[in-house]
This record gives C-alpha cells, structure tokens and sequence, in this order.
C-alpha cells in the first residue's frame, strides 16, 4: 500500500510575527518544526507499512526551501521518501490554493491513502486535508482515532467526536485527518538520521505539477486575512448579589432589563 503523508513546517514559538504588508507568517528567523499534528499522520503511515510488510510513505510539503528539514526528520522516523514543492508563486497561499497545490502534485505520485494531521497550529482552521479530498473528488475522514480495517478497497475507522467515537466505512483511496489520540510518534533512529542526511529530496515548481502561477499562492487565493490583532483583555466582571438563587436570577433580570436586551 502507498501513502503520502502530507505534512507542515510550523513556527516553534508562541510568539508568531505578521508581515504587515502581506498578513502572512514571517518564518525567517524562526525555528521550526513538523506540525504535531502531522505527526501522528506520519506514525500512522509507518505503522501501517509495517503491519501490513510491504508498501511505501512518501511525504510531502509545501513550502520555502528550509522545509527540507522537516521532510529529513520525517524520513529519520521512518519515511521512505520525500517531496517539497516549492516556488516563489505558491507563497501566500490561503488553504483552498494550499489544497490545491497539493492534490495537484498528488496526482503525479501513486497513493492508496492520503494522510493529514487534524490541522496546523499556526493557522488552525483544519481545511487542507478536506481541500484536497475535494480537489481530487475522493472520499474524506477526519479526526480519525484509529484505523480498524484497511485494504487498497475498503476501510473502516474510528473518529473522534465531542461526546465520544463513531465508526465509519469509506470506499478507498481516500483522505483521512488524525488526531493525536490515534497513537505515540516515534523518535528518530540513528539509522533513521543515517537515511535522512544521504537522502535526495526532489523539488518540484508549479511547472513540475503542471499547475498555472495564477491559480496558486496570494493570486490564486480567494479569501485574504485584511487584518490580524490581539483581542482586547477582558475588563473585571460583576459579582451578582443575592442570598438565594432567585434573589440573583431577579438581579440578573433587572440588569437586562436597564440594559434594554430584554
């Protein structure tokens, strides 16, 4: 079974710096990592080649060149192969373009299952995966916990839920996005680190993916971040007096009411 993990490189840090022309991460001068969430998508793939003994996890990012560190750790912990997608024109992009890109350069690599960690920290809006799923019209499963049954034509998992799990069947290949509780990433192997040091790690343009400039990164985008800022910090709430709850109910009431909301 062949599966491409799709992977993030993040800011390590709490304190995340806006260009203000352009609203985007600055990352220069950053150290990064693997978006933890992806993570555990890429434990899952290993697991699976090793459970079922035969197959490929080939990973894959887009990004600046420096995400080529994080593609060399992935193959540490047992990856098999990389790919970054890089050009000046996919930089910027929203997450419908991010999606787009990717699921375009997935149609050149051979895959049974496409993985996604649940969604990135530093923008947390959990759309990519679903984005590709959709661009490539195949079936999607998030916040997957664990894998039951998998074959190159059926799979059965179990996904996380507010209140709980639910179990779902899906037709393969398909897009899953998992959540951390699905298992416990690994730590590179000295033979891992051998692997990833001497690996080549193909980059490929929007001319490699056969994808217009125009389509991709800021142009392509359709939506824009116009501002971004700090919420003001809350000002001191108001104790309720009363001794009994209908003394407070009664004063909550009449607060409302001198307010005009009710």
């Amino acid at each position: 079974m062949n599966i491409v993990v799709c992977i993030k490189q993040v800011p390590d840090t709490t304190e995340v710096k806006i260009d203000p022309q352009t609203n985007t991460l600055i990352r220069q001068g950053v150290q990064s990592i693997i978006n933890p969430f992806d993570a555990y998508a890429l434990e899952e793939g290993v697991r699976i080649r090793e459970r079922l003994g035969t197959g490929k996890v080939t990973v894959l990012s887009m990004g600046p060149p420096q995400v080529e560190t994080a593609l060399r750790d992935a193959i540490s912990v047992g990856a098999d192969d990389a790919i970054l997608l890089s050009d000046r024109v996919f930089a910027g992009a929203d997450t419908w373009a991010t999606s787009l890109t990717l699921a375009t350069a997935l149609r050149k690599i051979p895959f049974d299952l496409v993985l996604c960690g649940k969604q990135a920290i530093d923008g947390d809006t959990a759309q990519v995966g679903p984005g590709i799923a959709c661009h490539l019209d195949l079936p999607q499963v998030c916040y997957v916990s664990k894998i039951r049954e998998l074959s190159k034509e059926r799979a059965v998992v179990e996904c996380l839920l507010e209140g709980g799990h639910e179990v779902v069947e899906t037709f393969m290949p398909a897009v899953f996005t998992v959540v951390k509780e699905i298992n416990e990433p690994r730590l590179p192997s000295l033979k891992g680190k051998m692997k990833a040091k001497k690996a080549e790690i193909p980059i490929w343009t929007a001319a490699d993916i056969g994808i217009e400039p125009g389509k991709v990164g800021l142009k392509g985008s359709p939506t824009a971040v116009n501002k971004i800022f700090s919420p003001p910090r809350r000002t001191g709430g108001e104790i309720v007096p009363g001794e009994t709850a209908t003394d407070k109910a009664r004063y909550v009431v009449a607060k409302l009411r001198e307010m005009q909301i009710i």
